[in-house]
């Protein structure tokens, strides 16, 4: 199955701006040297091996979630903005920005997105808010409208729509209705 990428998709890095006090960077300046490597290169080394000293989850009994470990659990990152964001908010919400709560919620309430069921009385469509129950290409296909509805340039109505309400089974020639709706799409 070919997925669109985000943009930036097959950059070999990003170009990022910091400002380091002159000790500090003459200091970097120096221990990169040791390493036998540019600057930038020596930045990245660091940061890199910082993302285990992070933790996600305080460690507790001697055991936490570091960034590093999180990403290696495949938790974090995605090519695909949609993927990163939808995981970052089932995995460790407190992490989302403003704009990703923003879009989280308009995702987490749309039903074209997620597998679900009819259920209740009048039956309505229902789901549950986990990765198994996310149907990624649809998300993909209706991201930027989630994003633009979420930072104000659309209308709440340039959102997906789907069927809310079960429809009546169609009846047979007995006048029984049929038909299973357990795990349907509501579209």
């Amino acid at each position: 199955m070919k997925r669109d990428r985000a943009e930036g998709a097959g950059k070999k890095s990003e170009v990022v701006t910091v400002r380091l006090d002159p000790k500090l960077k003459y200091l970097a300046e120096l221990a990169a040297r040791k390493h036998r490597r540019p600057l930038s290169s020596y930045i990245e080394w660091a940061v890199e091996q910082s993302l285990s000293r992070v933790w996600l989850e305080e460690p507790f009994n001697d055991e936490g979630v570091s960034v590093a470990d999180a990403e290696r659990a495949r938790h974090l990152w995605d090519l695909d903005e949609p993927d990163r964001v939808v995981r970052l908010a089932l995995n460790y919400p407190d992490l989302l920005t403003h704009e990703e709560q923003l879009v989280w919620k308009l995702v987490r309430e749309n039903g074209v997105v997620w597998k679900g069921r009819f259920s209740g009385a009048p039956a309505e469509w229902t789901w549950e808010i986990k990765e198994g129950s996310m149907i990624w290409d649809r998300l993909r296909e209706h991201w930027p409208v989630f994003k633009a509805v979420a930072n104000g340039s659309q209308s709440t109505t340039a959102l997906p729509r789907w069927q809310r309400a079960a429809r009546p089974p169609p009846k047979t020639e007995a006048g029984v209705s049929g038909g299973d709706l357990d795990d349907e799409i509501p579209f």
